[in-house]
């Protein structure tokens, strides 16, 4: 079979992760690259000046991991050029742009995936295949924390600049549980009220978001992403009418959220002879990632007509940039 070409714009922690999870793959070949910092790579990636230069090479595909205000102009850029496209979250600086792309994908065969990676963790995996068995019974709530410390030359960071990132570490970090949310739920969430502050740093986005929010169906959930979790956490709790699914933990590149647990059990009888609140619980703990070759194998799968892109579609990357552009819209501190 012959293998997918692919060219990476943007080499920087995300760009040399995908290609990593190319290397783990036989089914894609990297043959060039475009990053606007000099590049040091295999001497037969052939390495471009520009994006546009990106494109002029023989790819098939093309993997978009650039500053943010740029990421929704080369996905359109490279559709127009004939290419199939993955690109990193955030997806856009605000959903306007998304709207552009998705009227241009009802007209063509491109497959266009966006990198909503937590979906490909095995705990995530394996809590909604417990909700989808319906033993848990209706949601009720949902409680996410996210947080990161950020570092000693923090203020420094691009994603801290409306002008490359469009938003702080709501739209860094606190998007992955957004789309959680989304995918556990199966139905859109709409902001009731957000409050966003840079509590620590002199910095122009907000270095701790506070969100609160409401499902279609009236489930409500929470959220805090926090670049002063001086404890890196990821911790998704969510409640049903019956029992209780936890995240706790999650297995990423530095290894700093580790280790990745899924907690869930059923509610207990309600007698007050008895011991309520502790519940025979099923703990399970995952040692390995391969979230991001199952991503790939997706995107994979779906260039060669054997498999739809489910997961990171553009709907869910509009749904997603919706509630975004709500939550800055209704935030109290401005």
């Amino acid at each position: 079979m012959k293998k997918i070409s692919v060219g990476i714009a943007g080499y920087g922690k995300m760009g040399k992760i995908r290609e990593q999870s190319f290397q783990l793959s036989n089914l894609i070949e990297l043959v060039s690259i475009y990053d606007i910092n000099e590049v040091s790579t295999d001497p037969t990636v052939e390495v471009c000046k520009t994006f546009d230069d990106l494109l002029e090479t023989d790819i098939d595909a093309v993997f978009i991991s650039t500053f943010v205000n740029v990421s929704a102009d080369y996905v359109l850029k490279s559709l127009k050029r004939g290419k199939h496209v993955f690109c990193e979250k955030p997806p856009s600086i605000n959903a306007a742009e998304l709207n552009v792309i998705k009227k241009f994908t009802k007209t063509s065969n491109l497959i266009l995936k966006y990198g909503f990676n937590h979906r490909f963790h095995y705990s995530v995996m394996e809590a909604k295949k417990i909700i989808k068995e319906g033993k848990m019974g209706k949601p009720l709530w949902m409680r996410g924390v996210y947080g990161k410390a950020g570092s000693i030359d923090f203020s420094l960071n691009w994603r801290d600049y409306k002008k490359y990132s469009g938003g702080g570490i709501l739209m860094d970090q606190g998007i992955h549980m957004l789309d959680l949310y989304r995918f556990f739920l199966d139905e859109n969430l709409k902001c009731e009220s957000s409050y966003l502050s840079s509590l620590l740093w002199e910095i122009e986005n907000e270095d701790n978001g506070f969100v609160l929010l409401k499902s279609d169906s009236g489930v409500i959930a929470t959220l805090h992403s926090s670049a002063t979790q001086w404890r890196h956490k990821f911790l998704l709790e969510m409640a049903f009418e019956n029992g209780y699914i936890n995240l706790d933990g999650i297995l990423s590149s530095t290894g700093s959220y580790a280790p990745e647990r899924l907690v869930h059990g059923f509610r207990d009888s309600e007698d007050i002879g008895k011991a309520m609140g502790r519940p025979d619980e099923t703990l399970s703990e995952y040692e390995v990632d391969n979230s991001w070759q199952l991503e790939l194998e997706e995107f994979t799968k779906a260039i060669q007509g054997s498999h739809a892109i489910e997961h990171g579609t553009i709907d869910d990357a509009c749904s997603v940039m919706t509630l975004v552009d709500e939550i800055y819209n209704k935030n109290s501190r401005q």
